[in-house]
């Protein structure tokens, strides 16, 4: 926004240096742009206008399109305004005062090219946006290709695991990736169903079968026909029930209650439990006989605590996902944050992380959320001498890094091949421990001022 004579200038300056150049006369067309090119942008906004309408208009642009790298080139007068001093401080990488220096303006839009690589997710090979699922850590990697071979048969399949780690996200992306995806998936927590009506609420009933049943009703094994039937917490189904379910799995027909004939009905079954079903067989409390019917195929998704890795990632995830819950200011975690993170047990796993993170979110009052926000406690140092597995870790990963930059002059690309990671993942880990490079020894990267 603000005089068209000044962006024309910009454009034309940054394309001898060989950006690539869209200029936008107002919101619609800048949101075209970043539609149709995608999210790894820097955008340059031209401020020497105060227009309080204009303003507004570049504060939606920049909620619409939170992810995209910002610069602010900005009249000195404008800097007089406290509105455009808060947008800038809160929304903007760095900004230029008028008249442009374009050496400055070069290094500034590299840097922030940069930092927009950094938020951008590494390749990952066995993830699919599909699955509606986050983590890069080798224990997902198994998961999802798992997923992907499951989901191609049509067997039964039990999910077994702690509360939290997402075992109807693993069952609904089974159902995607299926040939049944275009059928029904319908979810039913066997724990939370009335023990008087969960014969009429899995298999139907006819009208008249019961004092109240007015009318014929399609139970939701039926409702599911050339779909998917998930069953949450099968290990709390009544022996009675699970009597019924095991002939259903045996003959795929259901008995609406009251009724003198079987229905054919076309359903897979995937079920899933915190509970441990071989103890509950010796308890007597479930049978053996549905447990292998169910138990043809098995999934256990790792709780959180085993893949400490993606914890930054899926708190990340979720922190974009409600980011209109946040005050307008938090822009992200504090490293100590992601540290503590890292370090918690996660008892709740990623329903307590998702917990965790919308609560900080709101109370946060700083640009980062910190533990206290998070609710978590900042540990003890170890004693001397004492050093934690994760600790170590860390210490050998930096350490690790910053000999290859050393032996590749700095050279981030070459570092990034010599250690078998992309560059982007091998940015974020030179952000994660805080490694300095000396400027200008590596080409890919000009560093700019930040704010």
């Amino acid at each position: 926004m603000g005089c068209e004579s000044h962006g024309y200038d910009i454009a034309e300056a940054l394309e001898n240096a060989l950006w690539n150049v869209r200029h936008a006369r107002n919101q619609q067309e800048a949101s075209s742009i970043i539609e149709n090119d995608g999210r790894s942008l820097t955008a340059i906004a031209i401020i020497n206008n105060t227009d309080s309408r204009q303003l507004e208009d570049l504060q939606g642009l920049i909620d619409m399109h939170p992810e995209i790298a910002l610069l602010a080139v900005v009249d000195p007068s404008s800097l007089q305004v406290e509105r455009v001093r808060r947008l800038i401080h809160q929304y903007f990488f760095a900004f230029l005062t008028l008249p442009l220096d374009p050496i400055k303006a070069q290094h500034l839009l590299e840097a922030a090219w940069e930092m927009t690589l950094l938020s951008s997710p590494s390749p990952n090979p066995f993830r699919d946006e599909d699955l509606g699922m986050v983590g890069s850590s080798p224990v997902m990697q198994s998961l999802y290709r798992s997923i992907y071979r499951i989901a191609k048969v049509d067997a039964p399949v039990l999910v077994t695991g702690e509360s939290g780690t997402g075992k109807e996200l693993i069952a609904r992306a089974i159902h995607d990736q299926s040939p049944r995806r275009n059928g029904p998936f319908n979810a039913i927590n066997c724990g939370a169903l009335p023990p008087g009506l969960i014969q009429s609420e899995l298999f139907g009933h006819e009208k008249g079968a019961f004092t109240g049943a007015g009318q014929r009703k399609f139970g939701i094994i039926e409702s599911t026909s050339g779909g998917t039937l998930f069953l949450d917490e099968i290990g709390d189904l009544p022996l009675d029930m699970q009597v019924s379910l095991l002939r259903f799995l045996e003959n795929n027909h259901v008995f609406r209650l009251g009724s003198l004939k079987e229905v054919k009905v076309d359903v897979r079954v995937l079920a899933a439990t915190h509970v441990n079903l071989e103890a509950a067989i010796e308890h007597g409390t479930f049978r053996e006989d549905l447990y292998h019917r169910l138990n043809v195929l098995q999934l256990t998704p790792p709780p959180l605590r085993e893949r400490r890795e993606d914890i930054e990632e899926i708190a990340n995830f979720f922190f974009k996902k409600y980011r209109t819950e946040k005050a307008t200011k938090v822009k992200g975690f504090n490293q100590e944050s992601l540290l503590l993170m890292r370090q918690h047990s996660w008892p709740g796993n990623i329903r307590e992380l998702i917990n965790r993170v919308r609560r900080a979110m709101v109370m946060c009052d700083q640009r980062l959320i910190r533990p206290e926000d998070l609710g978590l406690e900042r540990r003890q140092s170890p004693s001397r001498g004492q050093v934690t597995l994760e600790q170590a870790r860390d210490l050998a990963e930096q350490s690790a890094i910053r000999a290859s930059l050393a032996r590749n002059k700095y050279q981030v690309q070459h570092s990034a091949c010599e250690l078998d990671v992309s560059r982007a993942t091998l940015y974020r880990l030179i952000e994660k421990h805080g490694i300095d490079r000396p400027l200008g020894k590596d080409p890919q990267i000009a560093r700019g001022t930040t704010p």
